[in-house]
């Protein structure tokens, strides 16, 4: 029976380039990679069914937007398979306002936020003080990616009222406007990626969704090792492997975490669409899932 060691779930037109690049890392690796997309997928859930394949570890980047892909993931967690960002742990990482309290509680710095009900469950709602979370602030919806439904520079409750019922169903953040540093020629806005124990940290520009990988000279002379500790204790809340984070650092020398957890990540080059990631970055994340492979599949084959 054949055996690959990573399995990908994809079908995101836009990952072309991330999975040409993987496929190269597992190459260089020796690491066997079964492609899974909605072409193929309901013949490769027959093949596992009839034991006919089967795979040692899961990186599924379909899921979320296509719920056919949960058979698949099912399979994985029910074969003890080594999952890349377990669903579940997934799913509970897509809620912002649930990782709001979470990193509460932990100690992590975030803005100061107000949480809503859903408009369905109370669509009559008190005059809140909006004072905690100053006189510019961002109305986010819990749930939700790439900007959707979130308005930002926002100034007064009539704002609110009407963004609540863009998704009735779901909660809401009110959070103060975060005004970073600025050092050198840069604000001090970054966007972290994070993939099995390694942090990969880049100046990100709000405006062009720009990413610059911070050198080893700039996280010295800024001393922006805090970048790292923080992404490491957001993988320790999260339970996630892989994922992106935003953390601005304030002028009071402030590390405060503003987009929380960002999963799937958008692993789109740079050299093909001006809000990619890095190549470089790309490259070594690619890298990096193929040692995780090696390292944790092997673990979890051996507990059957």
């Amino acid at each position: 029976m054949p055996i690959f060691d990573l399995c990908l779930a994809w079908e995101w037109q836009y990952d072309e380039d991330f999975v040409r690049v993987l496929e190269k890392a597992c190459e260089n690796m020796g690491v066997s990679l079964l492609q899974v997309t909605p072409h193929n997928l309901d013949s490769i859930l027959r093949s596992l069914e009839l034991n006919e394949i089967t795979f040692r570890a899961l990186l599924d980047r379909a899921s979320d937007t296509n719920q056919q892909f949960l058979s698949l993931v099912e399979w994985a967690r029910t074969h003890h398979v080594y999952r890349i960002n377990p669903y579940g742990y997934a799913r509970q990482s897509w809620n912002k306002a649930g990782i709001h309290r979470l990193f509460t509680m932990a100690g992590l710095h975030t803005p100061f936020t107000i949480i809503i009900p859903p408009y369905c469950e109370q669509p009559e709602i008190s005059l809140l003080n909006l004072n905690i979370v100053g006189s510019i602030f961002s109305i986010k919806p819990a749930h939700g990616g790439g900007g959707k439904g979130v308005k930002n520079a926002a100034r007064c409750w009539d704002e609110v009222l009407a963004a609540r019922i863009e998704f009735p169903n779901d909660q809401y953040l009110l959070q103060m406007h975060v005004e970073p540093a600025v050092l050198g020629i840069r604000q001090a806005w970054y966007r972290v990626l994070y993939c099995g124990g390694e942090s990969y940290l880049s100046w990100w520009d709000t405006c062009t969704h720009h990413y610059t990988p911070v050198t080893q000279e700039e996280e010295e002379y800024y001393c922006l090792q805090r970048l790292r500790e923080i992404t490491c204790q957001i993988s320790e809340i999260t339970r996630l492997d892989l994922f992106s984070t935003e953390i601005a650092l304030t002028a009071e020398n402030d590390f405060i975490v503003v987009d929380y957890v960002n999963d799937p990540v958008d692993l789109r080059l740079q050299s093909k669409a001006s809000g990619g990631v890095p190549d470089e970055i790309i490259s070594a994340i690619s890298h990096r899932i193929t040692q995780l492979v090696l390292e944790r599949a092997l673990v979890e084959t051996t507990r059957v």
